[in-house]
């Protein structure tokens, strides 16, 4: 078995009309403000397209002000941390934040 890791990225539209309202389609501006990791233990590594596909439908989001899109999956080994959790268990001795678990 082995973990699918999802890698997102965020946008905020940060087009406000002089009329206090947001800014939309043409009128968009679009500022990328990071990301979120996301994983999906004990896969078969056969199924990763399909269970990549099945994750993306449930993470990404699409409207007037806020974006979340997938920019990439990779399959790990199940022992894999993020450096994000390997950095927690270098400085506090423990995770406490740990990726977010999807169930697929």
């Amino acid at each position: 078995m082995a973990k699918l890791m999802i890698v997102t990225q965020v946008y905020e539209n940060y087009a406000w009309n002089e009329d206090g309202t947001l800014g939309t389609g043409a009128d968009a501006y679009w500022k990328a403000k990071g990301g979120s990791e996301y994983v999906v233990k004990n896969i078969d590594i056969n199924c990763a397209r399909e269970i990549a596909e099945r994750a993306t439908a449930l993470v990404e989001q699409f409207n007037d002000a806020f974006r979340e899109s997938v920019i990439g999956w990779t399959v790990e080994q199940d022992d894999y941390l993020t450096e994000f959790e390997q950095s927690q268990l270098d400085y506090e001795g423990k995770i406490l934040f740990p990726v977010v678990e999807l169930t697929v």
